[in-house]
């Protein structure tokens, strides 16, 4: 009986949270997170941007002038029928989701999102509408399933990309502009044989915190995804999940209003404030997928100032790592995320739940702010060497209390300065020789 009064507890609890969830706070975690790891994983991985020694991009083939490894089937013309005996080679033995989902906590990221299902139309779980999917092969263990508990595991939000307009797969779904178009009949097919049921699958298999859908204002998305379907597929999530969010690029060319955070185009880094909840997509190296040959890493200082930026504007930062077809993370790869773990170790408080401040900011600077314990601060980042040793910010003198390195709690010295007030910065903090230099500003309230 105890048992049973329990399970019937927490029922209740369960709903009653559930019932908590409305459009005005579904995502407020998401606005506190501001950084998140995406993933792009699949059987193109197995390639890693090559195939029969043609390496993307390749101009040899007409749409082959790529970098994203993750559309090779499409860029290097790879036949159907070899790329769907990737199922046979996909068998990820050093696939790890602990390992995985630590290293995103570890670098001070909030949330983990996934490609359940990419362009390809493979789907990464052992899906009950489709054989296209992680059940024929002969990796039997539960990828996503493992995944979501170790981001309960770790405290992390999860949610999984679902390509739900182009299906290179299935005979009804959307493909490249420069191959033969499906009719809308034959699309409408896809939506209701494959799409909206893989959407449910994995609602009610594993409660995403987030779905991750993807169009880019193409023909394709002219052509197929009306208001209609797009309102249908919202109306489906909505119904089965209340809490999961929905990015706008369900639809880019009109993601109408019952959405929950707008998705900017990839690397995209819009100049000014937003005033919707919205983040970045982007990635370490130019692909998405993982491309062995892709040796275009950026550094952790311009990836801390992508996010420093978005922050500053009231947005967030996903950013992406593509994994090997084994299931290992390219070492480069960690070592990025644990060189932004640092800098978050110590800086994360002008990120986390930080919002964006209403002061014209000097050139390569961002500021956010915060309250501490019913105090003001002001974070200045530093993106780019100065050239002077001084920091003039437009505040005046009165209403600064005090003014610290947030890393390392050195006194900043300042004073008047005729556009405000002047800091006074050592040289290798001025030079950024460090990474990101964030300054702690208190103020009076």
């Amino acid at each position: 009986m105890k048992k049973i009064f329990f399970a019937i507890t927490m029922l209740v609890i369960t709903n009653a949270q559930a019932q908590q969830i409305t459009a005005a706070n579904r995502a407020n975690w998401f606005k506190e997170a501001r950084f998140g790891m995406f993933i792009h994983w699949g059987l193109y991985s197995i390639l890693g941007g090559t195939y029969k020694n043609h390496t993307m991009p390749d101009k040899n083939f007409k749409n082959g002038n790529s970098w994203y490894s993750e559309w090779i089937q499409q860029r290097l013309e790879v036949p159907k029928a070899e790329y769907r005996a990737l199922v046979k080679q996909f068998n990820p033995v050093n696939f790890d989701a602990d390992s995985w989902i630590r290293e995103a906590k570890n670098a001070g990221m909030k949330y983990f999102v996934i490609t359940s299902k990419h362009h390809d139309g493979f789907a990464l779980w052992d899906s009950k509408v489709s054989t296209y999917d992680l059940g024929s092969t002969s990796y039997k263990k539960d990828i996503l399933g493992d995944l979501a508990k170790a981001c309960k595991k770790y405290g992390l939000k999860y949610g999984f990309y679902y390509s739900h307009c182009e299906d290179w797969d299935h005979p009804g779904g959307a493909t490249p502009s420069w191959t033969p178009q499906k009719t809308d009949s034959q699309f409408e097919q896809y939506w209701n044989e494959k799409c909206l049921p893989q959407v449910k699958e994995l609602i009610e298999r594993y409660s995403p915190d987030m779905f991750w859908f993807d169009t880019w204002g193409d023909e394709q998305e002219k052509i197929f995804i009306s208001d209609k379907r797009r309102d249908q597929l919202i109306a489906l999530i909505r119904n089965l999940s209340p809490k999961t969010l929905i990015n706008g690029r369900i639809s880019w060319l009109n993601p109408g209003n019952d959405i929950d955070f707008l998705e900017m185009m990839d690397n995209d880094y819009p100049s000014e404030l937003l005033q919707r909840p919205w983040q970045t997509p982007a990635t370490m190296v130019h692909s998405w997928g993982w491309h062995a040959k892709d040796y275009n890493w950026k550094t952790a200082k311009e990836m801390v100032g992508y996010l420093v930026n978005n922050v500053s504007k009231g947005g967030n930062y996903l950013l992406n790592i593509g994994p090997k077809g084994d299931g290992s993370i390219p070492a480069m790869a960690t070592r990025r995320l644990r060189e932004m773990g640092g800098w978050m170790l110590t800086n994360a408080e002008a990120i986390y739940g930080a919002m964006p401040v209403a002061l014209k900011a000097p050139d390569n600077i961002r500021l956010t702010q915060g309250t501490i314990n019913g105090k003001k601060f002001i974070y200045a980042s530093i993106l780019k060497p100065l050239e002077e040793k001084k920091l003039v910010l437009p505040l005046p003198l009165q209403q600064v209390v005090s003014c610290r390195m947030l890393d390392t709690g050195m006194p900043v010295p300042f004073e008047k300065n005729n556009a405000g007030t002047s800091f006074t910065l050592t040289d290798k903090i001025a030079l950024t020789e460090d990474g990101v230099p964030v300054l702690k500003i208190e103020l009076n309230n």
